[in-house]
């Protein structure tokens, strides 16, 4: 089978893929989804044998590094078999790196799987230390059950990297407690800009967005901050804090568009392939995937690597929001 590497069309690699395992999740987070859900029957959803051909496909064409999202990927049925076959991967040198993002409340239960099939690294999102604040913005979690579940995945060896979104009148006065905790527990933390997906209203979304550029000057008025080269095949931009050491990333599809490096693509639950998260452009490749051969699904991947567009159209500079995705983020994993 051709193993050529997979060039887009402006001369980036694709050695990145994000692949959603599960639509559903055991939480009902406010900028991400609906409270009352309606999920996906069961028979749109890719089986966990098709999910592990097409990310097989993927990385015999040059993907290094896949991510598992979801929804909530570990409420998935049986995703540890799905885990298990990807670290053959690992085991081969095909692969460089399996991860996840998770809400955490499954981890308790899952560390010490995920560390034996070569995990090394999770990133939970977590928007709030104050359990009320947690409930509220989560609907359906408690703050408890996440904490032991970073505590667990620490325990198994796992690095845990938080993930943080960014929103105005929520969480701002959290900004140096969230710093704080994290450099106590080791913890990288990286904060994200609130993107305009999904179904909701244009002020309330206008009125979560807190842009980067002023939540770093804040940090600036207590730390000094030290701009980072490194890079982790993702968006994220980081600096280490001079007076602690830690490492804070910040991802700012809204106030720094950071197209120009993407290297990734992502693939919904339905065997979507999305080839930029801020645009509706898509492949389906489930359909190829159950009528034809593995062959069939590497040219069907190319065919799509070759419109990926240069960059995504999210703006929120005029007051209004500009590029908004009617699909939920659960839809798409992150």
């Amino acid at each position: 089978m051709e193993t050529a590497p997979l060039i887009d069309p402006f001369a980036r690699e694709i050695s990145y893929l994000r692949v959603s395992v599960t639509d559903r999740c055991d939480f009902r987070c406010t900028y991400c989804m609906a409270e009352h859900m309606q999920f996906l029957p069961k028979r749109d959803l890719l089986t966990l044998e098709e999910l592990d051909r097409l990310c097989s496909t993927f990385i015999r064409l040059g993907v290094r590094k896949l991510r598992v999202t979801g929804g909530e990927p570990l409420v998935r049925r049986d995703i540890m078999t799905f885990f298990r076959a990807m670290g053959r991967h690992l085991e081969s040198g095909a692969l460089s790196e399996l991860t996840l993002t998770t809400n955490g409340s499954q981890l308790a239960r899952f560390a010490g799987d995920l560390a034996a099939v070569g995990v090394r690294r999770v990133n939970v999102s977590l928007d709030t230390l104050d359990a009320d604040r947690f409930a509220a913005v989560t609907r359906w979690g408690r703050l408890p059950q996440v904490l032991e579940g970073i505590r667990a995945a620490k325990a198994a060896g796992l690095r845990v990297k938080i993930n943080t979104v960014a929103l105005k009148g929520f969480n701002e006065d959290e900004l140096f407690r969230l710093v704080d905790w994290c450099g106590a527990e080791g913890h990288d933390l990286t904060f994200i800009e609130v993107m305009p997906m999904g179904e909701m209203e244009e002020a309330d979304r206008l009125g979560q967005y807190w842009p980067l550029t002023d939540l770093r000057a804040r940090l600036a008025g207590r730390y000094r901050l030290i701009d980072l080269t490194e890079r982790t095949g993702g968006p994220a931009r980081y600096v280490r804090l001079q007076e602690t050491g830690q490492k804070i990333g910040f991802i700012t599809p809204l106030s720094h568009n950071f197209c120009e490096s993407c290297n990734r693509v992502r693939v919904t639950c339905t065997g979507e392939l999305y080839m930029c998260l801020g645009q509706e452009d898509r492949a389906d490749l489930r359909s190829v995937l159950r009528a034809s051969d593995d062959a069939a699904v590497a040219a069907a991947i190319r065919a799509a690597i070759s419109h990926k567009p240069k960059g995504h159209d999210f703006d929120y500079s005029r007051a209004r929001i500009s590029g908004q995705m009617s699909r939920h983020m659960s839809h798409t994993g992150g």
